[in-house]
């Protein structure tokens, strides 16, 4: 493995929080807050749990066809009016942001914090959220470089947001990429070498399905769970090295086991064909190399691949 791609809220704690809403119309961050709450809540997108959390407690209002926009957001139709909630950019394309409000957003995400738009034909308010990183992310990534391969975070989020995760963990990154943009790149990737992809959610899946190996974590969509080729079962991003070292350790003890059933297999065919053994010797010696196959592969029960992250596990425990 050489490349390692991921979403950038794989690296963040998944506890992400409703920081501000800035209303642009008549309606009350009340108001506003439990119409994208209602609009999110049969999501479970990071960034729409947060926002239905904000909401607890709330009286939501009722909405029908609630339906994932792929790359881009999700909507729903309320009292006739389709409302959806999907980025800054795509609510400019959509004509729904003014400059003005385009503006505050831009001085949002300066602040590190990921901005969504609740709008119709134009928009209600600004929803700002923001993550804290998770902190075995940097240890992850120092344990990814250990091993040879290179990290790259694949994102949707805005370029801003992108650059302080990307800062903050010394990686690189590309923002602001579609599902198919995503799955174009891992595809590009896997063209010099082998890639793997982690991933969560529904935008996922086609570059977990394009990669070499394609890993979802357990907290994702059923639909990363069921096209990646492994899974993360704890919400453990330090799982992820160690996955690797365990593969790396299975497949160099089938080498071994390879070479010591053929190699013995190979001596005593000869040395029976010349007269040197006798054929029950060589039996015996077949049957030997099967009993040296297993003990050796039984060792793997001895193998301890997350050895290198217990000390962050202790600081940073996981589910």
């Amino acid at each position: 493995m050489r490349k390692f791609s991921s979403k950038s809220h794989s690296f963040y704690g998944g506890i992400t929080e409703v920081t501000d809403i800035l209303c642009l119309d008549q309606h009350s961050t009340a108001e506003v807050l439990a119409l994208a709450a209602a609009v999110e809540k049969a999501s479970n997108h990071p960034l729409a749990q947060a926002i239905v959390r904000k909401a607890a407690g709330m009286a939501l209002p009722p909405v029908q066809d609630s339906r994932a926009i792929a790359g881009k957001g999700v909507s729903a139709v309320f009292d006739g009016q389709i409302i959806t909630i999907a980025s800054p950019r795509h609510a400019m394309q959509d004509g729904a942001l003014s400059s003005t409000a385009a503006a505050q957003a831009t001085a949002m995400e300066s602040e590190g914090k990921t901005v969504v738009v609740l709008y119709t034909s134009t928009a209600l308010a600004l929803i700002g959220l923001r993550d804290e990183p998770r902190q075995d992310a940097q240890e992850t990534i120092r344990q990814l470089r250990s091993l040879g391969v290179t990290p790259l975070i694949l994102t949707g989020d805005n370029q801003r947001t992108a650059a302080a995760i990307a800062a903050l963990l010394h990686v690189n990154y590309e923002a602001e990429l579609l599902p198919e943009q995503k799955q174009q790149t891992i595809r590009e990737l896997a063209a010099r070498g082998p890639v793997m992809m982690v991933g969560d959610g529904i935008n996922d899946a086609p570059a977990l399905k394009q990669a070499t190996v394609g890993v979802a974590i357990g907290s994702g969509t059923d639909v990363a769970l069921e096209t990646a080729d492994a899974a993360i079962l704890r919400n453990c991003i330090t799982d992820i090295p160690a996955l690797i070292r365990l593969a790396r350790s299975t497949m160099s003890n089938i080498r071994q086991n390879v070479s010591i059933a053929l190699g013995l297999k190979g001596v005593f065919l000869v040395t029976t064909i010349i007269g040197m053994t006798g054929l029950w010797l060589a039996i015996m010696a077949d049957t030997g190399a099967t009993v040296l196959v297993t003990l050796n592969a039984l060792r793997l029960l001895r193998t301890k691949p997350a050895g290198l992250a217990q000390k962050i596990r202790r600081a940073c425990p996981c589910p």
